[in-house]
């Protein structure tokens, strides 16, 4: 076993928490290079660290850790174990969080001074004062913020170094994505078992400990991870507050906000407080425009748990509601300050559910990944890859490609527009038929119908259209259109929030890996081809 992308797995923490012992026990493992800082110091120094600390002063020594960290910073595919102080310097910090996951080992102040010899140790040149049981306790808190900047937390307390360990490795396949956006960045974390550490993860970003967290979830949910989510965030330190809002599209309304600003005033929700969306894409514009509006703004944080909502919904801060005329015609931007995706909830999802988050993952294939697309040719049809094969790898493609056209246009003013494909004719479809086809069934048809509209104005071959129609019907998706009329569709499209000027923009694949938006589709094209897929001819 080896770090998934020869990243660094850093052990940080206060002295007497199992760095050393731990980070060689990971590296013998993982079969990696180890490093302890204390000890590259001292032997570069030739001399002990406290040698270092008497004849040179803390200063220097302070200097050449930092030195280290930003050396180590530079190379990857190494344990590395840093010294109790290594990473309050900001500078160094960023350096090694730079290469890699940092896993911060904590332990009760109690042990800590027992695994010290009540603080005595002629090792730890820091404890060489009067009162050691004192100065632990006061380093702990000048640390404090340090250490808690670190998502990753393992407390070593009563654990064996082989339990240790192991979490520590589980933190070591997390991949994490920074997102860039007009007003700062966010991270998206991506890992199994996250779901116990998103209070750590929430504390991490930014968010202050001791405040009120508004939990948004429908009951389905809920009863499944809300308990789970609660203690975690209550273990780092914050109050939650359990909130539900009603599952499916249909409640994606102005009233269910409103029903949500009502429980967040019941509560106490202020001004401090962060909302955090536990669950699918309704969910999350649901609480995302709740956030973005009540008392003018709260900090936002999303738990997604289905893949819709992690490879689509969780990236570019777009929120929206329904109205009776058409779909996500109300909305606003709300960044998040962070994302925890944990696939194991996945197993839990109606295999309905996985096949339309497929359509998604297809989606952003055809837009900008073709070896995606290939991979999910192959392997289609196994739906449990989700949550214990590839599924992580292909929702973190899927991602990246979500977050390269975010970045480059975050109000949706250019680029962007491409990540609508299959969606003009999947909205239109979607509240034709009151919601009961989920999205990503509607964006499959969607992208079916624009892979042969490109087709048909030659921007690309009839054997795209096969390829895309192909791999969405392996994964169990629909590719016909619901025997609906063909005005009724056009009537539908026309209240899409994409038009322009009163013109459908259309976006069309001219190969896997390349699509382009055009505003210029015959009206006879579209209705031609949308009766070649089921829909009824016109009255």
């Amino acid at each position: 076993m080896c770090l998934g992308d020869s990243r660094n797995l850093i052990l940080t923490g206060f002295m007497g928490t199992g760095k050393t012992t731990v980070g060689r026990e990971v590296a013998q493992r993982l079969r990696l290079p180890f490093v302890d800082m204390d000890l590259e110091i001292g032997a570069r120094a030739g001399k002990s660290i406290p040698r270092i600390f008497a004849e040179d002063g803390e200063a220097t020594f302070r200097e050449m850790e930092a030195a280290l960290c930003e050396e180590l910073g530079r190379q990857r595919g190494l344990v590395i174990a840093t010294g109790g102080g290594a990473l309050v310097d900001p500078s160094s910090r960023a350096a090694l969080m730079t290469s890699g996951t940092v896993v911060c080992l904590t332990c009760d102040v109690e042990e800590i001074v027992r695994r010290l010899d009540g603080g005595a140790d002629s090792d730890r040149p820091l404890l060489s004062v009067a009162d050691p049981h004192g100065e632990i306790q006061r380093l702990l808190e000048v640390r404090r913020e340090a250490y808690s900047s670190t998502p990753w937390q393992v407390d070593t307390t009563g654990l064996s170094v082989e339990e240790i360990a192991e979490q520590a490795m589980q933190f070591s396949r997390v991949v994490t994505l920074p997102v860039g956006h007009a007003g700062g960045s966010y991270a998206i974390h991506i890992g199994t078992g996250l779901l116990a550490h998103a209070g750590d993860a929430l504390r991490a970003s930014g968010t202050p400990g001791g405040n009120r967290v508004a939990v948004v979830s429908n009951p389905a949910v809920a009863h499944l991870y809300g308990a789970q989510v609660e203690e975690a965030l209550r273990s780092a330190g914050f109050e939650p507050l359990a909130c539900t809002v009603p599952d499916g599209e249909e409640h994606k309304t102005l009233a269910t906000v409103h029903s949500l600003y009502e429980q967040f005033l019941a509560a106490g929700l202020d001004r401090s407080g962060t909302v955090l969306s536990l669950g699918g894409g309704v969910t999350g514009d649901i609480a995302g425009f709740a956030a973005a509006t009540y008392l003018r703004g709260l900090r936002f944080a999303q738990i997604p748990t289905t893949i819709l909502a992690m490879a689509d919904a969780s990236v570019g801060g777009k929120t929206g509601e329904d109205l009776p005329q058409g779909k996500n015609l109300v909305g606003a931007f709300k960044q998040p300050a962070l994302v925890v995706m944990d696939p194991a909830v996945l197993a839990t999802l109606p295999l309905e559910e996985i096949r339309s988050g497929a359509a998604e993952v297809i989606k952003h294939g055809v837009i900008g990944s073709p070896e995606l697309f290939a991979e999910l040719e192959v392997r289609a049809g196994v739906l449990s890859s989700w949550w214990e094969g590839d599924g992580v790898s292909w929702i973190v493609r899927a991602l990246r490609v979500k977050v390269d056209i975010v970045e480059q246009d975050p109000y949706e003013e250019g680029r962007r527009a491409v990540l609508n494909l299959g969606h003009t004719v999947g909205h239109g479809l979607e509240r034709l038929s009151g919601y009961t086809l989920r999205h990503g069934e509607a964006v499959g048809i969607g992208m079916v119908a624009a892979a042969r509209m490109a087709a048909e104005l030659g921007w690309a071959n009839r054997s795209l259209a096969e390829r895309i129609e192909a791999v969405l019907a392996a994964w169990g998706l629909p590719v016909r259109c619901p025997p609906f009329d063909v005005a009724e569709i056009w009537e539908a499209m026309s209240h899409d929030k994409k038009q322009r000027g009163g013109t459908l923009r259309w976006v069309l694949p001219r190969a896997v890996g390349d699509v382009a938006v055009a505003a210029d589709v015959p009206p006879m094209v579209v209705r031609s081809i949308l009766r070649d897929l089921g829909a009824r001819s016109e009255k």
